[in-house]
């Protein structure tokens, strides 16, 4: 009996472990075919992924586990379109951070990234005066324990070159570094500093000193007060010139040139538009906008509404603030706009004029653009204003290094003075430029909307940083040079000075500039006529020097006339009084002012405002006005011959909108609709 149970019990315990037996290998079983059910679903996950970013620029590898991989094709898919880099797309268009797409870059490719942490001057073999080529290049070498590393802050095709040539030749993954653009421009900034500020400021009175309306090296100070002291004593002779006929015959023949030469100008019938830019995307080169801003906390926030309205794409605009040291509300202004991937915010140096042009002087180095247009705070430039510059260059040839908008005041409404100057503009931006550009004459450019050759305006020396006026300087200088400055068919809507005393300070400003423009010119007559022929020394003289001189005499001409009307007043008879030259003084005075509003009214028909018309009754005081500035800015010339005396902008109600062109979308609203295009 107990050894019967003892066998039922070894049976039971067989099958026991049999059936456990079973169990475990059915398990096994399961969990083999859970694996392989496993590993298939998770090689066709990769699969799939693999799909999804199939086809992506190398630049684009490092942010595959980052960003979604519609939003990266999209960004391809611009790229290809502009010609680009796709990580130039993502960067503009706000999906990633420059710093945060360079540290996954620089992760992915073994490449080291620059800190900067305590950067030398002598880290770099580069010269002073190699310094602005690398902050334009973003290509910098550096020492680096006795190695010179290159240090590249990506631009353009950069990206996708580092990743195919270290793709290619591993060993230069050692030699190279990357950087944000703003590390290496604060480097620059920081041990550059010193010679870009010469630059800005010294750069064309050492490189071409005759055109240069700074101080004559080795002169003496007083001895150059008084040399414009003599000048100013020989314009102030001019009553003399009325006291023999010879005298008066030719100061009345270059009044009347000047008046006569602008009408002429004024009839031409202006050049055919040239057609706006229909080129492939891909062919539209970088544009670079500069605006020099002291004092225009007010305006930041529209000026860049305007300029990132313009009908191009944002991926090819840079866009550079530069502000004086001082201005510090105009700077926390900057500071409060939301961040923007195209905006570079410059401080000008404190050495130096204070001047606009020595503010873009110190952007030129930092001008990435194939082209560079100047804009002033309170500009609204229509959207297609870009796009239609480039149409006026490509249809005028390599010999065209400017063209120059129209600019239209946009305040008419809030007095006289602004109608007038309104008035004023449309002639000489709408009449008497397009005929002068349809003469091949040099243009004395505006001071803003005037867009620029990038490679030219660094051949001829940027701008002259002691003239208050280098629209005008410039305008001759590039026909000194052998280049032409155009008109083109666009406006950009500017405000005029609200108050007289405003007006003034501007104008006086403008007349002194064409002091200093005429006499740089005019140093040696023969080298002028030789560089620029017979139109530069016509224009120069008949324009610049007319408008200067036609000032200064018009207030001698009314004091003749109203002398003899003060005589009829006292009882003597209109014989003895109106002698031959009085009446050749009233006529030519008649002749002036119809003149001059014949060129304002063909302009204001032009602009579709012969309407306004009428406020020309009042040129007589226009140009008593006239006199008031030119008399003020020849008293500065003298004491202060380099003074910029400030325009106070965005007080004016402003009548004019502006819309976004089609190429004005915000970064953040053209991301989302790639992503949205691409679901």
């Amino acid at each position: 009996m107990a050894v019967r149970c003892d066998v039922e019990r070894h049976e039971n315990g067989r099958h026991e472990n049999g059936r456990r037996e079973n169990e475990r290998h059915e398990n096994e079983r399961h969990e083999n075919e859970r694996c392989e059910v496993g590993r298939y679903q998770a090689d066709h996950s990769d699969i799939r992924r693999c799909e999804r970013f199939a086809g992506l620029a190398p630049e684009l590898h490092c942010l595959r586990a980052v960003l979604p991989s519609p939003l990266l094709h999209a960004a391809q898919r611009r790229a290809e379109q502009l010609g680009i880099g796709a990580d130039q797309v993502l960067i503009r268009w706000g999906a990633i951070d420059e710093r945060a797409y360079l540290h996954r870059l620089s992760a992915h490719l073994g490449i080291a990234e620059e800190p900067f942490a305590h950067p030398a001057r002598a880290d770099t073999p580069l010269r002073d005066d190699q310094l602005p080529l690398a902050a334009a290049s973003g290509l910098l070498p550096l020492r680096r324990n006795g190695e010179l590393l290159w240090t590249v802050a990506p631009r353009r095709l950069a990206a996708r070159t580092i990743c195919r040539l270290t793709a290619s030749y591993p060993s230069t993954i050692a030699r190279l570094r990357v950087a944000s653009t703003a590390s290496l421009r604060q480097f620059m900034l920081r041990h550059g500093a010193a010679p870009l500020a010469d630059l800005a400021v010294f750069g064309l009175q050492r490189r071409f000193p005759k055109l240069s309306a700074a101080p004559r090296q080795g002169r003496h100070p007083a001895l150059a007060l008084l040399q414009r002291a003599l000048g100013a004593a020989l314009v102030m002779l001019l009553p003399l010139l009325f006291a023999n006929p010879v005298g008066s015959a030719l100061s009345l023949l270059l009044f009347l040139s000047f008046v006569g030469f602008r009408l002429v100008a004024a009839l031409v019938t202006p050049p055919a538009p040239a057609p706006a830019l229909q080129a492939a995307p891909r062919d539209w080169p970088i544009y670079t906008v500069v605006v020099a801003l002291y004092r225009e906390a007010s305006s930041v926030a529209p000026l860049l509404r305007a300029i990132e309205a313009l009908d191009y794409p944002r991926e090819q605009l840079d866009v550079i603030l530069v502000v004086e040291p001082d201005d510090t509300e105009t700077l926390a202004a900057i500071a409060r706009l939301a961040p923007r991937p195209h905006l570079l915010t410059l401080v000008a140096p404190g050495s130096g004029p204070r001047t606009k042009p020595k503010a873009l002087n110190c952007a030129l180095p930092f001008v990435r653009g194939t082209y560079v247009a100047v804009f002033d705070a309170e500009d609204r430039p229509d959207p297609g204003q870009l796009r239609a510059a480039l149409g006026a260059f490509a249809d005028g040839g390599p010999a065209v290094a400017c063209v120059q908008a129209s600019l239209c005041i946009d305040n008419l409404s809030h007095s006289w003075l602004s109608r007038l100057f309104t008035a004023e503009y449309a002639g000489q931006f709408d009449a008497v430029l397009p005929g002068m550009s349809r003469f091949a004459l040099p243009l004395p450019l505006g001071g803003s909307s005037n867009h620029f050759r990038t490679a030219v305006l660094r051949e001829v020396g940027g701008w002259d940083p002691f003239n208050v006026t280098e629209d005008a300087d410039l305008g001759f200088r590039l026909a000194r040079f052998g280049y032409r400055a155009i008109s083109f068919d666009s406006v950009t809507y500017e405000e005029a000075p609200l108050r007289f005393g405003a007006w003034l300070r501007q104008r006086s400003r403008w007349m002194k500039g064409w002091m200093q423009t005429w006499g740089v010119h005019m140093r040696d007559p023969r080298t002028l006529w030789r560089e620029a022929g017979w139109r530069g020394m016509l224009t120069l003289n008949f324009v610049v020097g007319g408008a200067i001189l036609t000032a200064l005499l018009h207030p001698l001409l009314l004091t003749d006339f109203g002398y003899a009307l003060v005589r009829l007043y006292h009882g003597e008879t209109l014989a003895s009084v109106i002698g031959p030259m009085t009446l050749v003084y009233a006529l030519t005075i008649a002749a002036s002012y119809g003149g001059s509003a014949a060129v304002a009214l063909i302009g204001l028909s032009r602009r579709g405002r012969a309407w306004q018309g009428w406020w020309l009754l009042l040129m007589p005081g226009y140009w008593l006005c006239l006199s008031i500035a030119a008399w003020r800015a020849l008293g500065q010339f003298v004491l202060m011959p380099h003074h910029w005396e400030k325009t106070e902008h965005g007080l004016a109600r402003r009548e004019a909108v502006v819309t976004a062109g089609k190429g004005a979308s915000s970064a953040k609203l053209m991301a989302v609709r790639a992503l949205t295009d691409s679901a």
